[in-house]
């Protein structure tokens, strides 16, 4: 089923009536709304409590309307309970609290009813819950954002075996099909040839190839945006190997590139009159005779030798050499996503992904884009005083910092010394995944910040 086949066009007379309540209206909606089951939701003791639903009765013995509890009132996506939960019919909002907009209740509803079945048994696509589109809804809005993080959910949830860097390829070459851009992929001892050594470097071990995805849309006088995700297919740790608990979640470590591609469809699909990069280091870490070694010093494109202290570092490493290319066409604007660091988890946990930028304005734009759009990131500093941590002692750099401290930070300065040229530049550290659900965010993978960056591109050139 495909995101638009969830909602239904025109009116629906027979469509169920939806109420959501927080605890601050509910006492309002019982005395309007709501009367006519007023008796019924007292005798049910319903509170409003987050996330209870509770089915009203119709005249007719049949469903007569749901009725969902927000709580306090604190998660703007909560009426996704609504499509996770409620069973095949149509349906329509009736009553919800103002913050809860048309489009805002229109969106958590896809996402909410969103679902990775491949795996399981008959993948066919089962009926599901339909919303009659709410009055004033930007409809096109709300389908390219959903199928923005669908198609980034997708990628993330699918494992390694069937997600690989030629499986990342043409995943990225359909979404170019389809919005008309160009594509080129450099793969294999390619890369050594065309001057990419960090990305052959650690992706050289493993039986499939890598390679550097690189697409292009729009018309090169506008201004120019460049998408920078991290492709690493899966992550062994290399020779500096990962412990089994450490490699469970890591087919995800591609979410960089899954968000930058679910965002790349967003603006493609809304025509936005920007000229469109989208670069993609797509490997797989592994361990072989071929792996590269802990003490190795490889020459990046830039021309910035880096010592190895860790083979487990090596999205910085990949990124390295996308970032120089980008750089290299002074960018208006040069986005990086990756699932980089796990210090980043560990400062704002799988929630709030941080991003690194010296563009004070910038910063500033995505934290109020990031709060409107219930897409929440946190701006973290590139702090000038730790960049003596990412000097090398035989090279320019090292991709392991001696200390363990601030490792997020010193993440997002090792690619601050690739990129020169760009007027901003902004890195998130995002995790791609949820890790406790949420109305509208199921346990697995998610393309966090997406939403925020498009609602920031649309307001800078729509």
């Amino acid at each position: 089923m495909s995101v638009k086949d969830l909602f239904v066009e025109g009116s629906a007379p027979d469509a169920i009536p939806l109420f959501a309540v927080s605890h601050a209206t509910f006492d309002a909606a019982l005395r309007g709304a709501l009367e006519r089951w007023s008796s019924w939701i007292r005798a049910a003791g319903f509170n409003a409590g987050a996330g209870k639903i509770l089915l009203l009765p119709g005249s007719d013995g049949g469903l007569g309307g749901a009725l969902l509890g927000l709580g306090a009132g604190d998660d703007a996506l909560a009426t996704a309970t609504f499509s996770a939960a409620l069973p095949v019919g149509t349906y329509r909002f009736d009553f919800a609290p103002p913050d809860h907009t048309a489009d805002r209740r229109a969106l958590a509803w896809a996402m909410g009813a969103y679902a990775f079945r491949r795996y399981q048994g008959d993948d066919k696509p089962k009926p599901q819950a339909r919303l009659v589109w709410p009055d004033g809804v930007d409809r096109q809005q709300v389908l390219r954002a959903a199928e923005g993080l669908y198609l980034a959910r997708d990628l993330v949830n699918t494992p390694s075996n069937d997600m690989g860097p030629l499986e990342l390829e043409k995943a990225a070459a359909e979404i170019a099909s389809v919005h008309g851009a160009s594509i080129e992929v450099i793969e294999g001892e390619d890369l050594i040839a065309r001057n990419y050594p960090l990305i052959y470097a650690v992706g050289r071990a493993s039986s499939r190839a890598p390679r550097l995805i690189d697409f292009a849309w729009g018309d090169a006088s506008h201004p120019r945006v460049t998408l920078v995700g991290k492709g690493v297919c899966f992550d062994s740790g290399g020779l500096d190997i990962k412990p089994a608990s450490g490699m469970a979640m890591m087919k995800k470590d591609m979410g960089g590139a899954a968000a930058v591609l679910g965002l790349a469809h967003m603006i493609m699909d809304a025509k936005l009159p920007v000229a469109l990069r989208v670069l993609i280091p797509a490997v797989e870490n592994s361990i072989s005779g071929d792996a590269y070694r802990p003490g190795d010093v490889i020459r990046s494109r830039k021309g910035l030798t880096v010592e190895i202290g860790n083979t487990d570092a090596e999205g910085r490493l990949v990124l390295a050499d996308a970032l120089t290319e980008a750089d290299a066409q002074s960018p208006e604007l040069l986005v990086c996503m990756a699932t980089l660091t796990g210090a980043a988890r560990v400062a704002t946990g799988f929630d709030l992904p941080p991003f690194f930028t010296n563009d004070d304005a910038l910063a500033l734009e995505i934290m109020r884009h990031a709060t409107a759009e219930s897409d929440p990131a946190w701006r973290l500093p590139l702090w000038p005083g730790y960049r003596s941590l990412i000097d090398g002692k035989v090279a320019d750099l090292t991709n392991n910092p001696d200390s363990p401290n601030a490792g997020a930070i010193t993440a997002a300065l090792f690619l601050e010394r690739f990129v020169e040229n760009a007027k901003s530049f902004v890195h998130f550290d995002i995790a791609a995944w949820i890790d406790r659900a949420k109305p509208g965010r199921p346990l697995g993978g998610e393309a966090q910040g997406i939403r925020a960056l498009f609602a920031l591109l649309k307001a800078r050139y729509l």
